[in-house]
């Protein structure tokens, strides 16, 4: 049997494939390369993960409906969806491929669970979905009725289609609530990349809310971790959500301080005001995480820094 995980040349996608290939699973990636960051990034993960002969990649596109077709002879247990049209602020600009990829694609790939008799749906919701609840920690038990970007919107929108789907057809799905990922081959639009870069060549770094802002920083093993115990979890349910998150909120100005004493250059700060459809905090409860899904997030961010560094610098051979 296999595992198919989407959006396989993205950031967690790469990282959560690496794990289970480790683990002698078996994994159909699919990605559609699009060019949302700079695709050499992709491509790199990808050759990483064509050493492994238990993989197979597939550029295909989420929202395209033809994958049906191409994927019909392989025998698939469980569905992780990890593609998305990624980025807060990019939704401002560009909101229909946030619905035609995160949306249209989700519905796509449960469409697919149905049709093939897949059991198990694990997929990437996100804590922007809390929106601007300032009752901390944000609990799964929470509403989330009120997102502030259409990123959020359409996270939220993926796990109502989700609990529709569960219901249905007798597909168990899984939601995890990400919490501000980072680590190596990281996305080069999330904030310890841009800092790092930004600060390396001695260009500006723009600090939105003055510095002000708190984000539940979590490591990629961590993440990873989380999504391995999704998949191993024997309890009986249709449909829940899961927050994995870091559980220990980091002031942003506190963060930068880190990446400039570990790469021993002080940066430029431009403050500024925070932008539309930002949150000033993120903090995930994992109580339900640690009982179900054995989730224990290990990985400080004076750990976790370095380690993304030193990858940069190995990386752009710096």
């Amino acid at each position: 049997m296999s595992i198919l995980i989407t959006g396989v040349g993205g950031f967690i996608g790469f990282h959560t494939a690496t794990f289970f290939l480790k683990k002698k699973f078996k994994i159909i990636g699919i990605d559609n390369l699009n060019n949302y960051y700079d695709v050499k990034l992709k491509n790199a993960r990808l050759n990483q993960l064509r050493k492994f002969e238990n993989f197979t990649f597939l550029k295909k596109d989420i929202q395209d409906k033809k994958i049906f077709k191409d994927l019909k002879k392989e025998r698939i247990n469980c569905i992780v969806n990890l593609a998305a049209q990624a980025g807060v602020r990019h939704s401002l600009k560009d909101p229909y491929t946030y619905i035609n990829s995160n949306i249209l694609g989700h519905l796509n790939l449960l469409e697919l669970a149905r049709e093939f008799d897949i059991s198990k749906f694990i997929y990437a919701s996100s804590s922007s979905v809390y929106g601007g609840n300032k009752v901390f920690p944000f609990s799964v038990n929470q509403r989330v009725d009120n997102p502030i970007s259409l990123y959020a919107a359409s996270k939220k929108s993926t796990e109502l289609i989700s609990e529709c789907y569960s219901h249905l057809f007798n597909i168990q799905c899984i939601g995890l609530r990400f919490f501000t990922v980072y680590g190596p081959w990281g996305r080069p639009d999330m904030a310890t990349f841009i800092f790092t870069k930004k600060i390396i060549e001695k260009s500006p770094i723009d600090i939105f809310n003055y510095g002000k802002m708190e984000r539940d920083f979590t490591y990629i093993d961590d993440i990873v971790s989380g999504i391995y115990g999704s998949y191993k979890i024997k309890k009986k349910f249709k449909h829940k959500i899961y927050n994995l998150g870091n559980n220990n909120p980091e002031v942003l100005i506190d963060f930068i301080n880190l990446i400039e004493k570990t790469l021993g250059i002080k940066a430029k700060k431009n403050l500024l005001p925070i932008q539309p459809g930002d949150v000033k905090k993120t903090f995930a409860n994992i109580k339900e995480s640690k009982k179900d899904l054995d989730f224990n997030p290990k990985t400080k961010i004076s750990e976790g820094i370095p380690k993304f560094i030193n990858w940069y610098k190995k990386y752009f051979k710096i």
